[in-house]
């Protein structure tokens, strides 16, 4: 048995309702990482100096060093940048991503966040790699970014985002329950659950597409007016797609010593009031987006397929294919994860074991089918699902012409082909279905054999369908 953690389905083609307050077309939440003073430096204990989003081109860490340049390139987003940043924005609801050692020598700053209403999430320990920490190491600096979070801002921090991440994060982030929502994700335009043994964490991602890191890296933004141009086609594709009622959230990332430069701050400005003057736009903190979510989308409680045992998950999906147990069960063995816990999922891995089946297994699952209006159902013998397809056309109630013409075409059918009739009745009505078995009882076996395996699947589908819904 195989299982594929990665949700690769998500919300897919029909996202739930986002409900935002008062209508709104769209989310925007700003977010500004202060990390300044929480970066690698061997004052702070590591290992060689900072080397990662700054204005030195191609800057390399400094091992055993201190490195004048990029400490007074992270100095001026404390001392100059935050507070341009703060002018700017102290009328909005935004989130800071707080590394807990910067906000521990940032008692101004952490005053002014404070005084303008501002979340205060937490960005971690230190501003470092956390790719290749051990996993009690990570665990360990959580806790700790927590209890001093705490004393550096009097309240424990409801939202995390490390950032610099590892695999191990975001369940370790989870594990703690401390957190309304966690950040370390790029996956969506809207929040999502995910499960962690008995809890589900809500994840509220983030972005590094609207995000001015790009100001400091190749392939990113070299002016104000690329910045705001991508800014200004974010929102309108989003405000677009809210006025037709799929609305998203817009992540907006940015850094002190980045956004903080004069040209960059410009931009920023003429974007924020291009934002203002639409209708319908919630500004909000992660927070408030998060503890909204939960209240309109509370977490999926219902069992998932992929978390299923064996005898659970084919006593759940084993009828799907009628009266063949055999493959549900070989489904079961394939490599199913979050992205097949939907009818659509569910299906393609039924139809996967069916399609890989011999001709003789396929012809097995033709012949368990019973006759339409035949025998069976007149004797009340049919499985339950076929019953209520039958019934959901009229074929319960049919008038004495009308079954001597499906005996007279069933007899037909069978005798030519070696199985029964078979079409998904709910895609149907009496006459379709007449319409149809008049025209494939004169199809060659082997065209007639592929047409029947395909409505076999496609009443899989349906049946799935109903059972886990769209």
């Amino acid at each position: 048995m195989t299982r594929y953690p990665r949700d690769m389905t998500g919300y897919g083609a029909t996202p739930p309702a986002a409900n935002w307050p008062n209508g709104a077309k769209i989310a925007v939440q700003i977010v500004l990482n202060y990390e300044e003073g929480g970066e690698n430096n061997i004052l702070h204990g590591d290992a060689a100096s900072e080397a990662f989003l700054s204005e030195i081109t191609g800057a390399q860490p400094w091992p055993g060093q201190r490195h004048w340049n990029m400490e007074s390139i992270y100095e001026y987003g404390a001392r100059a940048g935050f507070w341009r940043v703060h002018r700017l924005l102290s009328d909005l609801p935004i989130t800071v991503y707080g590394v807990a050692t910067a906000l521990a020598r940032a008692p101004e700053q952490v005053a002014a966040m404070k005084g303008a209403g501002w979340e205060i999430a937490s960005h971690g320990l230190k501003w470092v790699e956390h790719k290749d920490m051990p996993e009690e190491e990570e665990r360990a600096q959580i806790a700790e970014a927590i209890r001093l979070h705490r004393e550096a801002t009097g309240e424990a921090p409801r939202g995390w985002y490390t950032g610099r991440c590892s695999n191990n994060t975001v369940r370790l982030a989870a594990e703690t329950g401390q957190f309304d929502y966690v950040a370390d994700s790029y996956a969506d335009d809207l929040p999502y659950w995910m499960r962690f043994g008995a809890r589900d964490q809500l994840i509220v991602p983030y972005t590094l597409d609207c995000n001015d890191m790009r100001f400091a890296i190749q392939a990113g933004f070299t002016s104000g007016d690329q910045f705001e141009t991508y800014l200004r086609d974010s929102f309108d594709t989003l405000y677009e797609e809210g006025a037709a009622s799929a609305p998203k959230m817009l992540s907006i990332g940015l850094h002190c010593r980045l956004i903080g430069r004069p040209g960059r701050a410009a931009a920023l400005r003429r974007v924020i009031e291009y934002f203002k003057s639409h209708d319908g736009v919630w500004f909000a903190t992660r927070l408030q987006i998060a503890q909204h979510w939960a209240q309109e989308n509370p977490p999926m409680q219902n069992p998932r397929p992929s978390e299923m045992d064996r005898d659970s998950f084919v006593a759940e999906f084993g009828g799907i294919f009628e009266h063949s147990p055999w493959i549900a069960e070989g489904a079961h063995d394939l490599e199913l994860g979050p992205t097949h816990d939907t009818a659509c999922g569910v299906h393609q891995m039924l139809a996967r074991v069916f399609r890989a089946a011999s001709e003789d297994k396929r012809l097995g699952v033709l012949t368990a089918h019973p006759d339409l209006a035949g025998k069976l159902a007149e004797a009340k013998r049919l499985t339950a699902e076929s019953t209520a397809e039958q019934a959901s056309v009229g074929l319960d109630a049919l008038t004495d012409e009308e079954r001597t013409s499906f005996t007279r075409l069933n007899e037909a059918y069978t005798s030519k082909f070696g199985f029964p009739f078979i079409i998904a009745v709910r895609d149907n009505t009496k006459a379709s279905i007449m319409e149809a078995f008049e025209r494939r009882i004169n199809h060659d076996r082997a065209t007639e054999f592929d047409e029947a395996c395909r409505q076999v699947e496609r009443i899989a589908e349906l049946r799935l369908l109903e059972k886990l819904g769209a």
